[in-house]
């Protein structure tokens, strides 16, 4: 049944191009990926990052490496990914509850949309250059870059730092254009078929860890240790998985009418045409995770450069704040589950507020059978919303928890539930872009 599916998009002429371009761009972006920063050592970097014992530096470099898909051992001109694209455009969402010139923005159809796109990518650049800059101070901190390599106010080593720092930068703007080109050109989100890529690029090396482990003569061996754990692994990941797709594709339809008229043999008559607004019970994916991964970070970033300080009280203030935050703490998991759900119902109110859905049905004369337009409409939307919502914020809470229950030694736990959770997103939106292709050019639906 798939396979008569797979063949008959492939008969597909202008559907098949799409799909060869976004996996030609995809392909490019791999390429680009092993494209080293001129004058850094990326042998030395890969050492000192495997090396570090330093817990929530470790926790640091591995959400980059979400991004990245192992760039950022490589220190290749693409080491940050897009994380600054994404972190621009959650800037600009949030701007446009504050500044109403913004807000207008959305609503002047596709001209405005294009504005605001444009604004992302000027935002960017300069979260892409501070991004970097940190990303190299931290690098100089564990000792994966010699401190003669970087320093922008020396003279000797200000050109070099510079050239790193634009390299990155345009590494980033770089993708962000090839994902650009494949939603325009191609199947799906680019943006979020780049992070997919970096993502599925990890799994192989995931897998062989979990099955070779150290023996102690020092040699790798395989033991029943790592296949018990390797297949405890995969029957989480696949119960994360199920019940992930279960709230995904979970929606409240809430029943709209809308005017009509039909022309009758005694003349037009009046009508109306019932359709729904799909009210999703995940409507924030997984950009909550990426909330609550950046403010627990936050502080261990600065801690970690705070150690250095002479002063010894605020040197030990942020020594206990880098040890409460440590992930190997059960406290750090509940702050983390608590956040997480908090950033649920904050960014889907965000989201929703810039729709204005009641003041929008009653421009166009819909109504909710049963509630007035205006105001009562706007109450009852949003209390079904808040209530939906609810069950989508416990979801992502539990889901941010969930890998840390299988181990809670490892830093990198709190990373796979956002890995995850993208990859079935990014799976299940091309899907459906798949599916509306084929039923638009007249075919059976992939899914149908």
């Amino acid at each position: 049944m798939v396979v008569s599916r797979l063949r008959s998009i492939w008969t597909v002429p202008d559907l098949r191009n799409k799909i060869l371009f976004t996996l030609g761009m995809l392909l490019i972006f791999r390429i680009v990926a092993y494209i080293p920063v001129p004058g850094i050592d990326a042998t030395q970097i890969s050492k000192a990052i495997n090396s570090n014992t330093n817990t929530g530096l470790n926790q640091l470099f591995g959400l980059l490496d979400v991004f990245t898909g192992g760039s950022l051992q490589n220190f290749s001109i693409v080491a940050m990914g897009v994380y600054p694209y994404i972190t621009a455009s959650i800037v600009v969402q949030l701007l446009q509850n504050i500044i109403p010139r913004l807000a207008d923005l959305n609503k002047e159809g596709e001209s405005g949309r294009n504005r605001l796109s444009q604004l992302t990518r000027y935002i960017t650049v300069p979260l892409a250059l501070l991004q970097a800059f940190g990303q190299m101070a931290l690098l100089v901190q564990v000792g994966a870059i010699n401190v003669s390599q970087f320093n922008l106010f020396d003279r000797a080593t200000a050109i070099p730092t510079l050239a790193t720092l634009i390299s990155l930068t345009a590494g980033t703007m770089f993708l962000v254009w090839l994902g650009e080109l494949i939603t325009e050109n191609g199947i799906g989100n680019g943006i979020s078929l780049i992070i997919f890529a970096n993502i599925m690029v990890k799994v192989p090396q995931t897998i062989a860890n979990a099955f070779v482990s150290s023996s102690n003569s020092g040699g790798s061996s395989i033991n029943n240790g790592s296949i018990v754990q390797l297949l405890l692994l995969v029957a989480l990941a696949l119960a994360m998985i199920f019940v992930m797709v279960l709230v995904y594709m979970a929606q409240r339809r809430v029943p709209v009418q809308y005017p009509t008229k039909r022309r009758f043999l005694s003349g037009m008559r009046g009508g109306n045409e019932t359709t729904y607004i799909p009210l999703q019970v995940n409507s924030a994916g997984m950009i909550p995770l990426i909330f609550a991964q950046s403010i627990l970070l936050l502080p261990v970033v600065i801690a970690n450069f705070m150690s250095y300080s002479n002063n010894a009280t605020l040197k030990d203030w942020f020594t206990n704040v880098r040890i409460f935050l440590d992930p190997s703490n059960w406290l750090y998991w509940v702050i983390y589950g608590i956040l997480v759900a908090l950033f649920t119902f904050f960014y889907t109110t965000v989201v929703w507020e810039q729709q204005n859905m009641a003041e929008n049905l009653q421009k166009q004369g819909a109504f909710i059978p049963g509630i007035r337009p205006g105001p009562r409409t706007r109450a009852y939307l949003d209390k079904i919303l808040y209530r939906i919502t609810l069950g989508g914020a416990v979801f992502l809470g539990l889901v941010a928890i969930a890998p840390a229950l299988l181990s809670r030694n490892s830093s990198t736990q709190v990373l796979q539930a956002a890995s995850l959770l993208i990859v079935v997103g990014v799976v299940l939106d091309t899907v459906k872009q798949l599916q509306a292709q084929m039923v638009m050019r007249n075919y059976s639906g992939f899914l149908s």
